[in-house]
């Protein structure tokens, strides 16, 4: 334990040793009072000759959070009385990184809030700063899918990842796969797309020798490779119809025959399932089976589409770059990240890969400019530009049409839509109060 300001309640910080994750002493007014050993090792000692406050410290500002534009744990714990959490990205000495930070009020003999114990837990499925094998990001759109996932990794429920094609709910699929207990286990991915109801059964259950013409030996299923691990149904939108029932009787019984066999098997599993499409609409129109749908929704994940995310291309395009090309280091000029971020990307991520592998080709060095982007966008499809109205919408307006579009979508489920929109249900109810 490191005691910061020499007014501290040593009694009060020495229950900072108890904590398992890096953890500070916080004043009403943000100075830091104290930090546990673990949070020295993480983050490093704080200086003693100064009053240091939280917000200087993890993120170099020079107001609180909710003064420069972030969510303040200690003023909603302030206001709530009770325990809050916000995901944050705090400056490390490793750089930029997220953490989920946890606000505990502690109140004086007199009842008033007196101090605040602040845990940080490392959030790693993640990257700040830029990864070839992670989600990357630091959006606020970015900050609250991951905020997502971190709360729904360390269970099993099922999850049902939606957005554009391109997003990339299959690196969201691992991250949520890496942070669960099952990380230790395989996670098998089953592409639904183009597959006929018969091919998908005998991929997914496996199939013995004789089921069918060609069928010469015993197959065993993907799901056998799932066991233990997590099974990821990308595209479940294209299930054939027949097939959904099986998928069904799966889920809910946890058993399944390989094809040809009257052998009953038992499958162990955490499902991730993904689709770009609105399954909703296929519910209505009988191409998808509504019992299967609630099945598979109990946790739905939106993906943010890359043009809500326009702070996060140069990382992203960094990250790509560094994944393309590893011994090459392409670097990007700040005019060709500044056009990259304005363009609308249809195609998400996967277009903006298809930009950069482009430009790898057509530069001379490793230095990849406007002149060059301006090339590779040209041979590809005009760049589309989002309407004038969209651009200068007030955000009131817009924030009336995202959370219309989003109850409608969840069939007036409030507590759904908060979940979805990364708010509490007390603040979806007084921002539904304002504005329906």
């Amino acid at each position: 334990m490191q005691l910061i300001a020499k007014d501290s309640d040593r009694n009060v910080a020495r229950m900072l040793d108890g904590f398992d994750y890096p953890a500070i002493l916080v004043s009403a007014d943000y100075e830091i009072l104290a930090t546990n050993e673990l949070y020295t090792a993480t983050f490093g000692e704080i200086p003693r000759d100064r009053g240091s406050r939280c917000y200087e410290i993890s993120h170099g500002y020079r107001v609180p959070c909710d003064q420069a534009g972030e969510s303040c744990p200690l003023l909603a714990c302030k206001s709530s009385g009770s325990k809050e959490r916000v995901l944050h990205i705090h400056s490390t000495p490793r750089g930029k990184e997220h953490v989920d930070v946890e606000m505990l009020p502690i109140r004086g003999d007199d009842g008033e809030l007196k101090y605040f114990v602040e845990i940080l837990k490392p959030v790693t499925i993640a990257s700040a700063e830029f990864s070839t094998q992670q989600m990357v990001g630091r959006s606020p759109a970015f900050n609250r899918l991951v905020d997502m996932i971190n709360l729904v990794a360390a269970r099993d429920t099922s999850v049902l990842l939606m957005g554009e094609s391109g997003t990339g709910k299959e690196l969201a699929a691992k991250a949520i796969h890496d942070a669960s207990p099952r990380h230790k286990h395989t996670m098998v991915t089953v592409e639904c797309a183009g597959l006929t109801e018969t091919l998908f059964e005998s991929e997914l259950f496996g199939h013995v020798k004789g089921a069918f013409t060609g069928a010469v030996s015993n197959k065993p299923g993907l799901l056998e490779n799932a066991e233990g691990g997590t099974l990821f149904l990308d595209e479940i939108g294209d299930v054939p119809l027949g097939m959904q029932v099986k998928l069904l009787r799966l889920i809910e019984t946890g058993s399944y025959r390989a094809v040809g066999s009257t052998q009953l098997k038992r499958a162990q599993f955490r499902l991730i399932c993904a689709t770009h499409k609105n399954l909703m609409e296929q519910v209505v129109s009988g191409a998808f089976r509504e019992d299967l749908y609630y099945r598979i929704n109990a946790f739905p994940i939106v993906l943010p589409p890359l043009r809500e995310r326009r702070e996060d291309v140069g990382l992203i395009a960094k990250s790509i770059l560094s994944k393309l090309s590893p011994d090459e280091n392409y670097r990007l000029t700040d005019s060709g990240i500044k056009m990259l971020s304005e363009c609308h990307f249809a195609g998400n991520v996967r277009e903006l890969r298809n930009i950069l592998e482009r430009a790898t080709i057509f530069a001379h060095s490793n230095i990849i400019d406007l002149k060059i982007l301006e090339r590779c966008l040209l041979d590809a499809a005009p760049r589309q530009k989002i309407p004038e109205t969209f651009l200068w919408e007030d955000l009131k307006t817009r924030e009336v049409r995202y959370l219309n579009d989003l109850l409608s979508y969840c069939q007036g489920d409030k507590a759904q839509a908060a979940k979805i929109a990364g708010i509490s249900l007390r603040s979806f109810y007084r921002k539904q109060g304002s504005i329906f």
